[in-house]
């Protein structure tokens, strides 16, 4: 074979093979998103921790195939148009002032008064001003617009948006829970590494990011749905639910920002269920 006519045969594999990532991708974007998250992530995080880098090194990169993922994988489904729907929804701020409340306060509200009422909770020792500003700053401000609102473009804009356009808004979250654990499942190595991390400790921080993932994204799918698909809107308050959990008052406690969780899920989630029937026999989906 010339020379000639072996780079003729390895660029006509080369297209088949893009040929068919290309068809693949176009008629299983979900499960490519998702499968790719999860594959790189994980490849990330246990490289980065066998280096005995920071945890945080690999949380970076993360975030990086957060918005790098679904995006490509949008170009090559929808073209330009469908990377420009996806990127619309991370600047969709107009969904009123009642769900900015509910987005960026109600959360650590419910967790401070769980902690009131079953007796943990502590006053902040230098007050609440540092407390609010430690939340708002650095809670929502730095590491939700770093992290969690690319987060939640992926999550939520792209793999739950369709899931729940499929197959409605309980399933398609619920199904959307299961990737959302998965990709959260090596963050039980980072404190201790894994040298030092017990397997009973794993396999508690496994079963309750596996319990919280499928309330976590009812959640967020009910709030997509009453926003008109806000991206912002679920990444704040997936940041909000990070946040909320390391207030001061709640005396260094977790088990209360799950319980508040779980508290306005119940609540938004039931009222958009009991709305449904009205919402059919008016006419609207």
């Amino acid at each position: 074979m010339t020379a000639a006519a072996a780079g003729t045969a390895s660029t006509t594999g080369s297209t088949r093979l893009s040929g068919h990532v290309s068809r693949m991708t176009s008629k299983h974007p979900v499960a490519v998103v998702a499968t790719l998250l999860i594959g790189l992530t994980w490849t990330t995080h246990f490289a980065v921790l066998l280096l005995g880098w920071p945890p945080e090194v690999a949380l970076m990169i993360e975030v990086v195939l957060f918005v790098t993922v679904p995006l490509t994988v949008a170009r090559t489904i929808g073209g330009p148009s469908e990377v420009k729907r996806l990127l619309s929804a991370l600047a969709r701020w107009r969904i009123g002032f009642g769900r900015w409340l509910l987005v960026l306060l109600a959360l650590p509200l419910l967790t401070v008064g769980v902690a009131v009422i079953t007796g943990t909770y502590q006053a902040p020792a230098q007050g609440w001003m540092p407390e609010l500003a430690v939340y708002f700053l650095q809670g929502l401000l730095i590491l939700g617009v770093i992290g969690n609102i690319p987060e939640e473009m992926a999550w939520g804009g792209f793999v739950q948006k369709r899931l729940m356009d499929r197959h409605g808004f309980v399933v398609g979250s619920l199904l959307t829970a299961i990737p959302f654990a998965l990709i959260h499942l090596p963050l039980a190595f980072d404190a201790a590494g894994l040298a030092g991390t017990r397997w009973s400790d794993v396999a508690v921080t496994w079963a309750v990011l596996i319990g919280v993932a499928p309330v976590m994204r009812l959640l967020m799918g009910s709030v997509l749905l009453g926003t008109g698909g806000s991206v912002l809107a679920i990444g704040l308050l997936h940041a909000s639910f990070n946040a909320a959990g390391n207030v001061s008052a709640i005396g260094g406690g977790w088990w209360q920002n799950v319980v508040a969780l779980v508290v306005l899920a119940a609540v938004l989630v039931g009222t958009r269920l009991l709305r449904k029937p009205a919402a059919i026999r008016a006419g609207q989906k």
